[in-house]
């Protein structure tokens, strides 16, 4: 959802209002929640990023995996090794390269410790 809004140019809240088959509540609350704290999630994932990285330098998928873990981590709602594993399991299945899953896993690691 959070890709596609990207992709789209357009508010995530449209493309859950396009839906044909409406998806679980959990997952939007997810998706609007990490949309609207999208520029403080990406403050938080530059300062996280090692010298030579920027954001711009991430690739867009492995972007929102980062942004999605560091939210759900914020809420508290699962515990952070939870988190962590999901959000690696995503990076494993949808991420730019093999080791997206190491990288995310470091960020949010690192996040997770501040």
């Amino acid at each position: 959802m959070l890709y596609e809004a990207q992709l789209r140019g357009i508010d995530v809240a449209d493309v859950l209002a396009a839906e044909v088959v409406p998806s679980d509540p959990f997952a939007r609350r997810l998706a609007t929640g990490v949309w609207a704290r999208t520029e403080e999630l990406d403050a938080r994932i530059e300062v996280l990023l090692r010298d030579g990285w920027s954001l711009d330098r991430l690739a867009v998928l492995d972007r929102w995996v980062l942004r999605l873990g560091l939210y759900e981590l914020d809420t508290g709602e699962a515990p952070p090794a939870v988190v962590m594993s999901e959000a690696v399991e995503l990076a494993a299945t949808y991420g730019a390269t093999d080791e997206s899953p190491r990288f995310v896993n470091g960020l949010l690691a690192a996040a997770a410790r501040s």
